[in-house]
């Protein structure tokens, strides 16, 4: 997970001066936006990655290691289809981009079960 958070976080900050520096000057409006959709959720799912990987070095939890794929799955396939669709105009790209969210859903759902449970397990132990 901190190798993935690692190579997400540089992505995104070198797509992100990319846009800004080039693609902005040939690139429409909505293709801009759909590139800055796509930083957005990749940036917060990148540090969500880095904290689920930083929480696993202190207790190995198997819904925080599924929480963690689900997210960077979600990176791949949301910022990554907004990426495409802003680059190329194949309108394919539409239908890839929900099955990112819907990985997004479901990986902060497992986190959520993880934590749940982790404290649990802290109450049971005090």
């Amino acid at each position: 997970m901190l190798i993935f958070a690692a190579i997400s976080g540089f992505l995104f900050v070198a797509l992100g001066a990319f846009g800004a520096h080039v693609l902005s000057n040939t690139l429409g409006a909505n293709e801009m936006a759909w590139i800055r959709t796509g930083l957005e959720y990749q940036g917060f799912h990148t540090l969500a990655i880095l904290a689920l990987a930083v929480a696993m070095l202190r207790q190995v939890s198997l819904w925080f290691y599924w929480s963690g794929a689900l997210l960077a799955l979600g990176i791949l396939f949301f910022s990554g289809s907004l990426y495409c669709l802003a680059l190329s105009h194949l309108k394919f790209w539409v239908y890839v981009t929900p099955v990112g969210g819907m990985c997004f859903l479901i990986g902060w759902v497992l986190m959520l079960i993880g934590a749940l449970r982790l404290r649990k397990k802290a109450e049971r132990h005090e």
